[in-house]
């Protein structure tokens, strides 16, 4: 029996109460969730394509991937005949014409009936309608996405309104009757192009003028947060939405896919697949000491000011646990991550992964154990472009034991590893790719590497190694002493002869 969620309204004005109320019916059809693809199943299935050359390949993560940057027209499409929804797409130009574009269309009728938000290569980002292969301009303005870049796209088609959004922001708006119906589709034109996380929603009334959370939040944050997750604005999640209580996997997908602030409790185990994509302005939390998601995981790409605690999170198969990916203010507290290591090493993916430009993160007093890959920050050597500036990282006071590698491994950012504890784990923290790491007051016990280096990369990291207890651990290799000894926030560094019976004793669930 499918049992909806149960929400309940945290005290708030009287006037704010009912405002609330009377937009609470456009706000569930606004978030009604009509189709997704992420590709992680390796197929195009449901697809339609005309023109270029498509397949399913790995760029970071499974993605649809159009190859020829000469073909003219190339489009694939997909879904039903829907009327008024928002289409978003994250979006990749791989190679390019001078005139080259790439593009996310709507009420998509067939190869050549459509209306599409193309991005060119010159900086115009213009709505179209594509009537029987004739182009004609509905909105136009600028934005450049660079060749080799990620970018987030958004196309709302409201009656008779369009508009266009990249990164959040409103680029492009015009109105037009040409299509009242159809379905979701990618285009390029003389270029190749990368397309993932393929979302349609239905949309009522007049659509939200941000896709996402691009502001910084604002307010205090949390109690007992401390690192990076404090800064630019701080994080705080959820404050100020609603509270929710999901207790089937579909209504976590639902409720954390919506775009206003809301805290999300979990209230017991859920069975998972693939992973719920979560909007900014989120707290999701577990009731009591166990709740929690078993074989799938939470995924917040392109949307910041995300909380997660309390949560048991268990055999991500294919999958992370969590996944962190062009985001900013995260803060993962108080959790419990495992699978098990009798599968090979590709059998789940990573416990906790912060890639592609992720900002301001904390992760803090979890349990993480019996895995294989467990937490990478950047995903790979050739990503500097992106990373380079960015992946500003603090873990402290989390318990890591039974595991391989990756505790974490950081390329390109800047990473605060203070206060855990290691224990009967092969390798430890790995800096690479001229990562700096500060790696101060942890304890290691029976830890094979604790802290390196080199190795894996093309190019060494740095680590500057302070305050730390060994016993029964192999050498550290630091081929390259760093530069970050003061990270730029406040915090009380414990003494490492109590940091194992502190960690022991407070870390994972049950402990809020």
């Amino acid at each position: 029996m499918h049992v909806p969620p149960i929400r309940r309204w945290s005290s708030v004005a009287a006037v704010a109460v009912v405002a609330l109320l009377l937009g609470a019916a456009r706000i569930a059809a606004a978030d009604t969730t009509l189709f997704t693809d992420d590709f992680e199943d390796g197929n195009t299935n449901g697809w339609s394509k005309s023109g270029g050359s498509w397949s399913v390949l790995t760029d970071g993560s499974r993605v649809l991937r159009q190859t020829s940057a000469t073909t003219g027209d190339a489009r694939a499409y997909a879904g039903s005949a829907w009327t008024d929804v928002a289409a978003e797409a994250r979006l990749r130009p791989v190679e390019r014409g001078a005139d080259g574009l790439v593009a996310l269309a709507v009420r998509q009728q067939s190869s050549t009936n459509a209306y599409r938000f193309a991005l060119y290569a010159d900086g115009r980002a213009q709505l179209e309608a594509v009537r029987n292969g004739a182009v004609s301009v509905l909105g136009a303005g600028t934005h450049t996405v660079t060749t080799g870049a990620w970018a987030t796209v958004r196309v709302e088609a409201v009656g008779t309104a369009l508009r266009g959004y990249v990164g959040g922001a409103l680029v492009a708006q015009g109105t037009s009757t040409a299509f009242g119906s159809g379905k979701v589709g990618v285009w390029t034109y003389h270029a190749s192009a990368s397309f993932d996380d393929v979302r349609v929603t239905g949309v009522a009334g007049t659509p939200p003028t941000s896709a996402s959370s691009s502001a910084p939040p604002t307010g205090n944050p949390p109690a007992g947060m401390v690192g990076y997750a404090t800064l630019a604005g701080g994080t705080t999640g959820g404050a100020g939405g609603p509270t929710v209580t999901v207790s089937t996997w579909a209504d976590l997908v639902t409720e954390v896919g919506r775009h206003t602030p809301e805290t999300v409790q979990i209230n017991g185990i859920l069975q998972g697949s693939g992973q719920a994509n979560v909007r900014g302005d989120k707290t999701i939390v577990g009731l009591g000491a166990n709740s929690g998601i078993n074989g799938g995981g939470l995924k917040i790409s392109h949307y910041n000011n995300v909380i997660i605690r309390n949560l048991k999170l268990s055999n991500p198969v294919g999958t992370d646990a969590i996944t962190v990916q062009d985001a900013d203010h995260v803060w993962i507290d108080h959790n419990e991550l495992w699978s098990d290591r009798a599968h090979d090493i590709d059998h789940y993916d990573g416990l906790i992964d912060i890639t592609h430009a992720s900002d301001w993160v904390t992760v803090s007093w979890n349990k993480l154990h019996d895995h294989w890959k467990t937490s990478l920050v950047s995903h790979d050597d050739d990503n500097a472009a992106e990373d380079i500036g960015h992946l500003t990282v603090t873990y402290h006071h989390n318990e890591f034991y039974n595991l391989d590698a990756r505790l974490p491994s950081i390329r390109f950012g800047t990473a605060h590893v203070f206060n855990n504890y290691y224990h009967d784990d092969n390798n430890g923290v790995h800096s690479r790719m001229g990562a700096q790491v500060l790696v101060e007051g942890n304890v290691f016990v029976n830890v094979a590497t604790p802290v390196k280096t080199t190795t894996l990369s093309v190019q060494d990291g740095y680590a500057v190694e302070r305050g730390n207890v060994y016993t029964g651990c192999g050498p550290n290799l630091i081929t390259q002493v760093g530069s970050f000894t003061s990270p730029p926030y406040p915090y009380t560094l414990e003494p490492a002869s109590t940091v194992a019976a502190s960690v022991t004793g407070n870390a994972g669930t049950g402990h809020l």
